[in-house]
């Protein structure tokens, strides 16, 4: 099962947190069930060959190029047949500089990159089509990114998010919004108001979400740790705490999680 992964060029990295690709072929008959978790990301993808299944209405795969926004629940997807697909994840305020959409209405949605400009979106995705390799759809995304970049250039006062973002990373989550919408020099509505336009969610959930993606990305580096060692470590009030986030965001106690997923954090680099 070939899959790629690869950082975005300087000129796109303030936007674009990665790109990665997938090529897989099935038995006949055989199938491969996937859930997917809130990242706390927005993706781009592209399928070039069969599309998998989704079992939320509101995911439904209906054609070859989705972008998908932010995530409140898991969802699960089925795979079958011939899979060969190409994915942009962007940063958490990335994707607000390249679509005209406020991005709050694509939360918990996955609509046809169509919807939002046919013309790029059909002529990206036969340019990818017809690439060779994943190296050479990362020239063409690249290139194609930066004239969208530059067509629906916006004058918005990003270096606020931005903060913010990087103060909710180096916290793991554990940051109270107030003291955020303090060092963005906004008051707590406006500052809530704006996250929420730039990332997709608001900043109390996507707190939530990144805390999430903290546990898995220390019980990836130490898979002997504890529930209670790994609720301590980020943040919860206790045990409990933990598994009521976990149910709500991944739809499985983390005993049931870590047992049947990948433990892998969408979000953090793998360096803890």
């Amino acid at each position: 099962m070939p899959f790629h992964t690869s950082s975005p060029s300087s000129e796109l990295k303030a936007y674009v947190k990665q790109y990665w690709g997938l090529e897989n072929v099935m038995d006949r008959g055989d199938h491969h069930d996937q859930r997917i978790v809130p990242t706390g990301l927005l993706e781009l993808t592209f399928y070039f060959a069969d599309r998998p299944r989704s079992m939320d209405p509101k995911r439904e795969i209906l054609d070859n190029t989705l972008i998908s926004g932010q995530q409140n629940r898991a969802y699960d997807l089925q795979v079958s047949g011939t899979l060969n697909m190409f994915s942009i994840t962007f940063q958490p305020q990335g994707a607000m500089m390249f679509f005209d959409l406020p991005l709050v209405e694509l939360c918990d949605q996955t609509i046809p990159l169509k919807y939002l400009d046919q013309e790029w979106s059909d002529r990206v995705e036969n340019d990818l089509f017809d690439a060779k390799g994943f190296q050479a759809r990362i020239a063409i995304i690249e290139k194609a990114l930066w004239k969208l970049l530059m067509k629906n250039h916006k004058i918005l006062d990003t270096a606020r998010i931005n903060g913010s973002i990087q103060l909710i990373n180096q916290s793991r989550g554990l940051i109270d919004i107030n003291m955020l919408a303090s060092r963005a020099c906004l008051s707590r509505k406006q500052f809530e108001r704006t996250f929420t336009a730039c990332v997709g969610i608001s900043p109390k959930r996507f707190l939530r979400i990144v805390r999430f993606q903290h546990v898995l990305l220390l019980k990836q580096h130490n898979m002997g740790s504890s529930f209670t060692e790994l609720a301590y470590q980020c943040g919860y009030y206790d045990q409990s705490h933990m598994i009521h986030d976990f149910k709500a965001l991944s739809g499985l106690s983390p005993r049931e999680y870590f047992s049947s997923c990948d433990s892998q954090s969408d979000y953090f680099p793998s360096d803890p």
